[in-house]
């Protein structure tokens, strides 16, 4: 698979992708929590006749298509310390897709907020960043699930204070932080009356592109509380030297590869996905990653958002 080395790493290190240690980049200098980044989970990977031939015929001649991937921290795609290899989960089923479908993927990291609108233009084939299927996004976008994600939040480790967030009303007066293009971002703003509703004053919402500055914020008190992924937060709150906790769940959501509305090749890719379910693979590859509670049975094109 090719890759392309980001220009800025601090531009496309967005925190949909998952939360690290108690240094900005403690994620890629440790060995991660809960997961083993050596394992060889694809040598036994083989290609499928009939989920090849789901493929358009002009991708079968070509025999490659181009991928825009968000780059972050561990469970998700990241690069280890001194590597110029990507390692996460989003690169292991990228690489297994690719493999069952006897295609190759050219990469090229990308900004997450900017992923989403060049599908539309014809940039990228196809799109990863732990996307997760909202109705919003579905009028736009199609996407082949992988996983079950979804919101969640996290507080500093000496936070007695907030146990569980259920409510958004429990935020009010607090000031989160969050990434830039992301659900978390439409929730949070979406919702932002909640407060003067119940008669509180509301929260305040500081959008980040970059995860370090995100961590970093709420490790130094600038930040009460941050909202991500429940694999990238549990991943954080689990390093040895963290000084976040996580909270626990909020909305779990689909999370999927994102193409342009009406792509011919997620029939393909939903093939794929469900023969690596099939011969165990899958289960592999996230058991490597430290994200088991996230597997899904049967992977699908373009679900509704979950209620």
């Amino acid at each position: 698979m090719k890759r392309h080395l980001p220009v800025a790493l601090a531009t496309a290190a967005v925190l949909a992708l998952a939360g690290c240690g108690s240094d900005p980049a403690a994620g890629a200098k440790a060995a991660p929590v809960g997961i083993q980044p050596g394992q060889d989970v694809l040598s036994g990977v083989r290609k499928n006749e009939a989920a090849a031939a789901l493929l358009p015929p002009e991708v079968r001649a070509a025999g490659s298509i181009k991928l825009g991937g968000a780059v972050g921290t561990p469970p998700g795609a990241y690069y280890p310390e001194g590597k110029r290899e990507l390692a996460g989960l989003d690169v292991d089923l990228v690489d297994a897709v690719a493999k069952v479908l006897g295609i190759t993927v050219q990469r090229e990291d990308a900004a997450f907020e900017t992923i989403l609108p060049a599908l539309g233009s014809g940039k990228y084939d196809v799109g990863t960043g732990n996307f997760g299927v909202t109705a919003a996004r579905l009028k736009t976008i199609d996407f082949v699930t992988y996983i079950d994600d979804g919101q969640g939040f996290a507080v500093r480790a000496d936070n007695t204070a907030l146990n569980t967030v259920t409510d958004l009303t429990q935020l009010c007066g607090l000031t989160i932080g969050t990434g830039a293009g992301t659900t978390f971002e439409a929730t949070l703003n979406a919702k932002k009356d909640v407060c003067a509703q119940a008669g509180k004053k509301p929260y305040e919402v500081k959008v980040f592109a970059e995860n370090g500055a995100v961590v970093t914020g709420l490790q130094q008190g600038r930040l009460d509380v941050v909202m991500s992924t429940i694999n990238g937060l549990r991943y954080q709150a689990a390093q040895p030297s963290s000084k976040t906790r996580f909270v626990g769940e909020f909305h779990r959501l689909d999370v999927g590869f994102a193409f342009k509305k009406g792509s011919a090749l997620t029939p393909a890719f939903q093939a794929a996905v469900n023969q690596l379910i099939k011969d165990g693979s899958y289960r592999q590859i996230l058991a490597k990653w430290g994200t088991a509670d996230s597997a899904i049975t049967e992977s699908l094109i373009s679900p509704p958002e979950h209620p």
